[in-house]
């Protein structure tokens, strides 16, 4: 070996254990890893930046705007109110849900198709009886399989696009993901809805879950409110009517629990346990409302971000009569339940470092982490991906909790849903598609096009877009690019590839075809698949060349195997963003998960070798 091979050896082991540590971000361990590779002489400066005009990276970024004109459009709200029910038995409603969320998920966003569908599966969970969790897991894999079918379905697809066109002269198109990823798609669709579902765990404390969502919550006691100077046992009234537990207090920041509460006062905060619909119901039979919630007051609109959020609480808000309020404060509080995205402005942060009510305009009343109660005070405790956070406040519309991160769980969406609108957002779309597949102008330029469209249709506001990107994703790729394209330069890959040959010598390529994906899968369940498609794309193109067979069949594998990230809750974003709602543990996804990685191999191979044959 070489010195440079070394060091980008050691490098790129640095950051694999950086990335699995979790503790920073991977977009900084990224951008650290670039760094040193441009001191360490292994990456030429002019190229350190290279990455950020790389197609793939330009795809990523153009594809989440594209999702996000579809949700605008109220193209996707019309298909799942027509098309999902709560009456259906298990495995049809399984199939129903997860194959709209899998075909979603071949043209927008795979988050996205969840965040559109998640709240829709949890209240028809809720109306059948069964625990959430039965459902949601099946529909977060069929969201991601359903990416598997498209070149922009998924960001490995897009990545083994661009290291085609570096490595072998030309991208793949649209469909030519199709045949494999297809037909992963619909065995695997069919496993999680007729045998997969079975396998999830049903504990004793996920049979509430067919109740709505219990939280401990703390809720201020403002002047005037009908709370003050009674007891715990002066409002147990209230507390039956409601369905909620009172639990104590917090006064000047000492917990004292319900049987050493003195006469409630205002400042203080009730503890207390129950569901949103019953909070909602105690903090209004009580005149507990919190500030900013109906009157706009100073506090309530301090602060107010820029964008659409501070847009948003001007002239609309002014324009409101006062049968408006009225009508609005007859109907009480509204309380919001709403699951951490992955990549919220929340995650790692607590409510009273975020300042939510002042800024925002919401109060967090409670947070159920993985189906349990958090024990630290409400705005002390730490918010991390996956959390359910109970909200409430005149923030808490749809454009607000977007800001935030967050996707709200117990209400549906109200987007509009214009035959008119739909027509063109498709129409464009399809017309980008065309275009590039007929060779008029490139995919990345087509995609551009329709953006640009959405933009001066209205569609996507463009002041809207940067919000839509993942940064730290699309920030990730471009900075692990150029590392990539050093270690193939220095004969990284190559290496590699010829331990893989060696060790594999004596059998058939197919059992190296094989190698490689289950190594692929293994990463991608414990590493983000951005990263692992970065790096094993490369070596499955360097594996092929050394085996002397087709280089896409290889390719095409790791593209399938580094989006099947079924084991853990920190494989894929969907998997996280199930974990509260569901209420499930870290080690309850290998149950559906390792069974359905089998079927993915088991199907995956024979497609590749009858459409991409060796």
């Amino acid at each position: 070996m070489t010195l440079d091979q070394i060091l980008l050896f050691a490098l790129f082991g640095a950051i694999l254990s950086m990335l699995l540590w979790g503790r920073l971000r991977y977009d900084l361990v990224a951008a650290s890893g670039l760094l040193v590779a441009v001191m360490l002489g292994l990456v030429p400066q002019e190229k350190a930046f290279s990455g950020f005009a790389d197609p793939a990276v330009v795809i990523v970024a153009l594809v989440l705007i594209v999702s996000r004109a579809f949700e605008n459009s109220g193209a996707l709200t019309l298909v799942t109110r027509r098309l999902v029910s709560d009456h259906r038995p298990t495995s049809r409603h399984i199939a129903m849900t997860g194959g709209i969320g899998a075909a979603l998920s071949a043209i927008i966003n795979n988050v996205a198709a969840l965040a559109l569908l998640m709240p829709i599966d949890v209240e028809a969970a809720r109306k059948a009886g069964r625990p959430p969790g039965v459902t949601l897991m099946p529909l977060a894999f069929a969201t991601i399989l359903g990416g598997m079918v498209t070149l922009i379905g998924t960001p490995p697809n897009i990545i083994a696009s661009g290291i085609r066109e570096r490595l072998l002269g030309s991208p793949y198109g649209m469909f030519d993901f199709a045949p494999v990823g297809g037909a992963v798609a619909i065995a695997g669709l069919a496993f999680v809805a007729l045998v997969g579902w079975r396998l999830v765990p049903r504990r004793a404390d996920q049979a509430a879950a067919t109740k709505p969502s219990s939280f401990e919550a703390e809720v201020s006691v403002p002047e005037g409110s009908a709370a003050i100077d009674r007891h715990a046992a002066d409002i147990d009234e209230e507390a039956r009517t409601a369905d909620v537990i009172v639990l104590g207090l917090v006064r000047e920041g000492r917990k004292l629990p319900r049987t050493r509460m003195p006469a409630i006062a205002a400042g203080d905060k009730l503890r207390l346990k129950g569901s949103s619909d019953a909070i909602a119901a105690f903090i209004k039979a009580l005149d507990m409302q919190q500030p900013g919630e109906q009157d706009g007051s100073a506090e309530g609109k301090a602060d107010q971000p820029a964008g659409r959020t501070g847009q948003r609480s001007g002239r609309k808000e002014d324009r409101k009569s006062e049968g408006e309020e009225e009508e609005q404060r007859d109907k009480g509080p509204e309380v919001v339940e709403a699951v951490v995205r992955a990549d919220s402005l929340l995650v790692g942060r607590s409510a009273g470092a975020m300042r939510l009510r002042p800024r925002f305009g919401v109060t967090l009343l409670g947070i159920a982490r993985a189906g349990t109660l958090t024990r630290r005070g409400v705005h002390d405790n730490y918010i991390a991906a996956g959390d359910v956070l109970l909200l409430t406040g005149r923030g808490t519309d749809s454009a607000t909790l977007d800001l935030l991160g967050v996707i709200p769980l117990s209400r549906a969406s109200v987007a509009g849903t214009s035959p008119g609108r739909v027509a063109i957002t498709i129409g464009l779309f399809a017309a980008a598609i065309a275009a590039a597949s007929l060779g008029v102008v490139s995919f990345t330029i087509a995609i551009a096009m329709a953006v640009a469209a959405y933009a001066a249709l209205g569609i996507v506001p463009a002041r809207e877009f940067y919000l839509q990107i993942e940064w730290p994703i699309v920030v990730m790729l471009a900075f692990l690019l150029p590392i990539g394209a050093a270690f193939e330069e220095v004969g990284g890959t190559a290496l590699i590839a010829e331990g893989i040959v060696t060790l594999t010598s004596d059998y058939s390529p197919v059992v190296a075809l094989v190698a490689i994906m289950v190594a692929t899968m293994t990463l991608s369940d414990v590493l983000n698949n951005v990263a692992t498609m970065v790096i094993t794309g490369p070596v499955a193109i360097g594996l092929a060349r050394e085996l002397d067979v087709n280089p896409d069949t290889f390719l095409m594998g790791v593209a399938i195997a580094a989006s099947c990230a079924f084991l853990t809750p920190i494989g894929h974003k969907n998997n996280t963003l199930i974990m509260g709602p569901g209420g499930f543990r870290f080690s309850d996804y290998w149950r559906m998960g390792l069974p359905l990685e089998v079927v993915v191999l088991a199907v995956s191979v024979p497609m590749l070798l009858i459409v991409w044959p060796l």
